[in-house]
């Protein structure tokens, strides 16, 4: 199994955009040298107390000249919101800045406020993205580009540079409604997914959609994300993570107010998502999906999310909430790296 990390880089009043880039970067070198498999950065907008993540490749570029080994990835990029022509050639350029280490995620996004931002009726996403995707592929792997489609149009274009890893690098979608999950299956993708969009049940019954919807003989590659702190105890990792750990919700139950309120066609999921975000504790995470202690009881969770969940590779969310300072977050990662991860793979 890979192991890899997560963020999206909230900012709380009292901190600079500035210093909580260097954290991240910070954090994706150190994940380097740990051995982690894989930093992945999410993309947000708008809201700077949840993320001020706007342009996640922008940020790997910048960490691929301060990393060797690692694998660099979006999670996702919001394939609605962007011309993808504009998308091929900045993800190209990642990965020929990192060498050939892009992992590209893709998704919808689900926040109205980011399609409001853009000027996107976001009961387009679902069209506009499947575009968006066909375009990219096209451009990654034509001599020259012509596409016309409802949203998109590209005549006879030449596009540069080109992506290192061939034919194309790494492509997986986030998949958060039960048709996402059979669409990528159909188009043989690997996905993200997370228990905390999906109660675990839900989650489950998803997973098999997309396995069961994949051609014969292919082999299913699944991403799950979930809050980790690792301390040297489960008391010492509550009192380090709790505070942040609730910000996040409380701001995540706000965003997704709009969809509960007034429902978007394929948003299901996000309805049912915001009921559940109003009653969630601290407790309940910790003992549905949470992976909050010492190494070992750390191993002894992951171990038993395995068995319930298939996983192909354990993205760890060192710092939900983004109110945990940077030097906790990195003790954390060094102890799942060094103690955790070992007795996992």
């Amino acid at each position: 199994m890979r192991f890899g990390s997560f963020d999206q880089l909230p900012r709380a009043d009292w901190q600079s955009e500035s210093q909580r880039y260097q954290d991240i970067l910070a954090q994706i070198e150190l994940g380097d040298e740990l051995g982690f498999d894989t930093a992945w950065l999410g993309e947000l907008h708008f809201i700077p107390s949840f993320s001020c993540l706007a342009s996640p490749l922008m940020i790997l570029a910048a960490a691929a000249q301060r990393t060797k080994r690692i694998r660099l990835g979006t999670a996702v990029t919001l394939l609605p919101l962007h011309n993808p022509v504009k998308v091929a050639e900045d993800a190209a350029t990642l990965d020929v800045l990192s060498n050939g280490r892009l992992e590209f995620g893709v998704g919808r996004g689900a926040t109205p406020v980011y399609f409001a931002g853009y000027n996107v009726p976001q009961e387009e996403s679902r069209e506009r993205f499947e575009e968006s995707l066909e375009v990219i592929l096209r451009a990654w792997t034509s001599e020259r580009l012509s596409y016309e489609g409802k949203y998109f149009r590209v005549q006879d274009v030449r596009l540069t540079p080109q992506p290192v890893q061939k034919p194309y690098p790494p492509i997986r979608i986030a998949a958060n409604s039960p048709d996402t999950f059979a669409i990528a299956g159909q188009l043989g993708l690997p996905i993200f997914a997370s228990p905390l969009i999906n109660p675990p049940d839900k989650l489950r019954e998803y997973l098999d959609v997309h396995r069961t919807s994949l051609k014969s003989g292919a082999k299913q590659d699944v991403a799950l994300a979930f809050p980790v702190h690792v301390a040297d105890s489960r008391a010492q990792a509550r009192k380090e993570c709790e505070a942040s750990l609730m910000h996040f919700f409380s701001m995540a139950g706000e965003l997704v107010k709009p969809l509960a309120t007034d429902p978007v066609r394929s948003y299901e999921a996000y309805q049912q998502l915001q009921e559940r975000i109003k009653h969630v504790t601290y407790d309940g995470i910790d003992r549905d999906v949470g992976i909050f202690g010492d190494p070992d009881y750390c191993v002894g969770r992951i171990h038993a999310l395995r068995e319930e969940f298939p996983m192909e590779e354990f993205i760890a969310y060192f710092n939900q909430g983004g109110l945990i300072d940077h030097a906790t977050v990195r003790r954390s990662m060094a102890l799942f790296a060094r103690e955790v991860i070992p007795r996992c793979k």
